[in-house]
């Protein structure tokens, strides 16, 4: 073994180049876990970490994660040794214990080597005793084990700038073996030092996403095949560049690497680095989303791509993508969620002067990724709901910073449908978001910025194909005529929209949209409203109007929502919607309304001839007048009107006929004097 030895280390020495001192490395575990002399497993471990030939400069990760590989895979043979002692071995067995073999390895990381190398040696040794569960080590080993290793870690984070790049060995150990280190020895990381770099190896380095500039130089591998389909080969080298991002070791594990990432978030001593950290993601989001502009995949709507992509495109390359940039999406949202769960319990970042600031670049990260999470459906994740709404609700008590915030996210051509879905896709995210802020903002910007930005996609002639965004538009226009502050800008866009919405119904507005947004329009307009003040026939007229078309619409069964399951919407036809719509609106009429739509709604039902609409029309009116809709007055009212005055026999038979005079059983025949 001693000859074996000094073999392997006068050719560490002698080797000219990184890759053949590379191809020694396996030789070097076999030797680390056989050598039963202490003194010549540390001579072997520090010269593994001293030879400079084995450390390019600029670190490359990939050999240090064939050093780390060394220590890791040398202590699994040891403990394969240990377990099964009658194994035949062609080698010399070591007859050290685990304790002292582990000492001697350990001696190796010395003076003679810097300390990021340190941590190679350490986590390699850690996480191999973890991963096999191995109970023989002592616990004060362990935990001079960890010790070390945070040690290394914080000076090798002081020392980064000795050589390039070093720092992403670093992180490269941590990623690994921080799910393993107790709570304490986590706690003694420093975690000011450590933040800035983790960020900067996700998203910046050449280990990492590589500021997402990537994703732009696809366009140039994007070409029109025969068919007229486009193709983007899997042997491009745009598709080889993501494949190979997408395999490297930061990459590959960017869920462990963004969880740490927000552990640091969440124990950084320095504010202000959040406040950089956000700084940066939201620079990385915006290279990403000009980046996919730049890509002639994004001006194709997903809906549409089995139209104009190929099958190799549709199957093998944009699949490949699409994982690359979910993983990339999580990982900013991961972050974001400790940096608003900080500044929620933190006064510092709470302050008036960072809060608006720290939520405002969230809100700018979720847009300018916008383009992934919608596509990949995960705008319905927890984490994205809590850190999109966080946001809102945080940024909604500021209102200069509010409209400041509004004003840059504005559509890009205001009053008009952009041709490029990525355009569409923005103004969709501002219509979610802007529906937030209507009680914010004052009243100018509700008319000129939210009114006028969600009327072009209201128009009932719009194309079918944007109904989410058609009716994130409606969300928008509803919240807008609702607030308090906009009386005069609902007062004078009121009677615009109800034409708007009869002219939309059944097409493009769903019959569930139709009655939301009807029953939304009433309730506005109830006294003691601003509406109903300078417009006091509003709910009359609308009312009227639905009469009118109702008695001009088509008994045939209306398409089912897409939206919604079968079970949960019973089919309905044209005329029994606007029926169903009148009914959803009695709960806010005043009383006198009220009383006179009561009987106008039980002939209503009559007009219906089809047995099923008219039962669940007669069970959505008795579920109005009995549920608890009503308050207190008008339901009794109803309770009047049904029992009292007719209302029963009204609506289960009709209006009855006065066929002449009622006089009383066995009274005296009157005779006129006259």
């Amino acid at each position: 073994m001693d000859r074996s030895l000094a073999a392997l280390l006068r050719s560490l020495k002698t080797s000219p180049h990184p890759d053949d001192a590379a191809r020694l490395l396996p030789t070097a575990t076999n030797l680390l876990s056989r050598l039963s002399n202490p003194l010549n497993v540390s001579l072997l471990s520090s010269h593994l970490l001293s030879t400079g030939v084995l450390y390019p400069t600029p670190t490359d990760l990939a050999r240090c994660r064939q050093i780390f590989s060394v220590f890791y895979t040398a202590v699994l043979r040891l403990i394969e040794d240990k377990k099964d002692p009658s194994q035949v071995s062609p080698s010399p067995r070591n007859h050290l214990s685990v304790f002292e073999w582990t000492r001697a390895v350990v001696r190796g990381a010395d003076e003679s080597s810097p300390r990021w190398r340190h941590t190679l040696l350490l986590g390699g040794l850690i996480l191999a005793f973890q991963s096999r569960g191995f109970e023989e080590i002592p616990s004060d080993l362990r935990n001079k084990l960890e010790a070390a290793l945070v040690m290394a870690v914080n000076l090798a984070l002081q020392q980064k700038g000795s050589e390039p790049n070093c720092e992403l060995a670093v992180v490269f150990v941590l990623n690994h073996t921080f799910p393993v280190l107790s709570d304490y020895h986590r706690s003694q990381v420093n975690y000011d030092n450590l933040l800035p770099v983790l960020v900067d190896a996700a998203f910046f380095s050449r280990e990492g996403l590589e500021q997402g500039y990537w994703l732009g130089i696809i366009d140039f591998d994007v070409r029109q095949t025969a068919e007229r389909r486009f193709n983007w080969s899997t042997t491009s080298v745009s598709f080889r560049k993501v494949t190979e991002i997408k395999s490297k070791s930061l990459v590959s594990t960017l869920g462990p690497l963004s969880r740490l990432i927000a552990h640091s978030i969440d124990n950084v001593q320095d504010r202000l680095l959040i406040v950089h950290s956000t700084n940066k993601i939201a620079g990385f989001a915006r290279n990403l989303s000009t980046s996919w502009r730049q890509n002639k995949l994004s001006e194709l709507d997903p809906r549409e791509e089995s139209q104009y992509l190929d099958q190799e495109t549709i199957s093998k390359t944009l699949p490949v993508l699409l994982q690359l940039l979910r993983d990339t999406m999580f990982a900013a949202i991961i972050a974001l969620r400790s940096v608003l769960g900080r500044l929620l319990c933190d006064g510092v970042l709470a302050s008036d002067t960072n809060a608006p600031a720290l939520v405002m670049q969230s809100l700018h990260i979720l847009r300018d990724t916008y383009f992934i999470s919608h596509r990949l459906g995960l705008t319905s994740s927890s984490q994205y709901i809590f850190v999109n709404f966080t946001a809102v609700d945080v940024l909604s008590r500021y209102q200069a910073q509010s409209e400041n915030f509004l004003e840059s996210i504005r559509p890009a051509s205001l009053g008009r449908i952009p041709p490029h879905p990525l355009d569409r896709l923005h103004d969709l995210f501002f219509l979610n978001t802007a529906e937030h802020f209507t009680l914010t903002v004052s009243p100018r910007l509700n008319q000129d910025l939210l009114f006028n930005g969600a009327a072009p996609y209201i128009d009932p002639q719009g194309d079918p194909r944007l109904g989410e965004i058609y009716e994130a538009a409606h969300s928008v226009i509803l919240a807008v005529l609702a607030a308090p502050q906009n009386a005069e800008v609902a007062t004078r866009n009121v009677p615009f929209y109800v034409e708007t919405l009869l002219q939309s119904f059944p097409r493009p507005l769903a019959a569930r949209q139709f009655r939301l947004a009807v029953k939304s329009v009433v309730r506005i307009a109830a006294p003691p409203s601003p509406i109903a003040v300078c417009m006091p026939l509003m709910q009359a007229i609308i009312l009227d109007l639905l009469r009118e078309r109702m008695s001009h619409a088509s008994e045939e069964l209306l398409p089912s929502d897409p939206d919604l399951s079968k079970e949960s919407q019973p089919p309905l036809s044209e005329k029994a919607v606007f029926l169903l719509s009148i009914i959803d609106c009695l709960s806010f009429l005043p009383v006198a309304l009220l009383e006179e739509w009561l009987p106008s709604t039980a002939e209503l039902l009559h007009k219906i001839e089809s047995p099923a609409q008219k039962q669940q029309c007669l069970q959505r009116f008795w579920d109005t007048l009995s549920n608890g809709e009503m308050d207190v007055e008008r339901a009794a009212l109803c309770v009047a009107w049904w029992t009292s005055r007719g209302g029963r026999e009204h609506v289960l038979f009709g209006e009855q006929p006065e066929d002449g005079e009622y006089t009383m059983s066995g009274a005296l025949q009157y005779d006129s004097k006259l």
